[in-house]
């Protein structure tokens, strides 16, 4: 793999856990105790994905997916945060702030890594050519990984994008709730019909006036309409 994990958690233990699992899947790990020295971190070197916990001393796990999220610089980063909290409110949260996805302690490490594997899975980019799709006013650039509205960029999570990127393959095609799910998360699928509302609220917010072209088909899903 050679992906570098960041795990963020005050508790020792379940650092050292997380990190025993992830080791040996071949992942490198790079192990914080709060998110002040991820957040400087962050700034000089990115890791391929985060691991946060929401009970963080001093900055707080959610406060900490803010300033990442809400920064051009690591707003794509994957985030998978950790929680002792269990209602769907603090679940919701998380993803309304741009998590990719959530685990509620006490938690398998082996469901971890292969959560790991599946986020990372759906954001890493394979393809060789430029893949340019124009919808009204919005741009995808499919390699960039880039969206812009009227040429100002959007900075989209790696889930966002890609709810984008499926509803502007077929234009006015609606998709369905686990039409969704499947394509992001395939067999993977491990996250709630909930999520994919939560980050479609978020996809519309951030594309300004352009958000209007995501429909929503009540009672069926979505579709992306000039």
């Amino acid at each position: 793999m050679n992906k570098l994990i960041a795990i963020v958690d005050d508790e020792p233990d379940i650092v050292e856990l997380i990190t025993h699992h992830l080791k040996k899947e071949g992942f490198r790990v790079k192990e914080f105790y709060d998110g002040e020295n991820l957040l400087s971190y962050a700034r000089k070197e990115l890791p391929d994905m985060i691991i946060l916990d929401l009970m963080l001393p001093g900055i707080d796990g959610i406060e900490v997916c803010r300033l990442l999220k809400y920064n051009e610089k690591t707003s794509f980063v994957p985030i998978i945060m950790l929680t002792a909290k269990g209602s769907e409110t603090d679940r919701v949260v998380g993803l309304e702030l741009g998590a990719d996805d959530y685990m509620v302690k006490p938690f398998s490490p082996r469901e971890l890594v292969a959560r790991v594997k599946a986020v990372l899975r759906r954001t890493t980019l394979k393809k060789e050519t430029p893949k340019i799709t124009r919808i009204g006013d919005v741009t995808i650039d499919s390699t960039k990984f880039e969206v812009k509205a009227k040429d100002k960029k959007i900075n989209l999570t790696p889930t966002e994008f890609r709810i984008l990127e499926i509803l502007a393959s077929h234009k006015n095609w609606v998709f369905n709730r686990d039409q969704l799910l499947n394509k992001l998360w395939g067999h993977d699928k491990i996250v709630i019909d909930r999520t994919i509302d939560v980050h479609i609220r978020r996809l519309r917010e951030k594309l300004g006036k352009a958000g209007k072209m995501v429909k929503t088909i009540r009672g069926i899903g979505y579709k992306l309409e000039e």
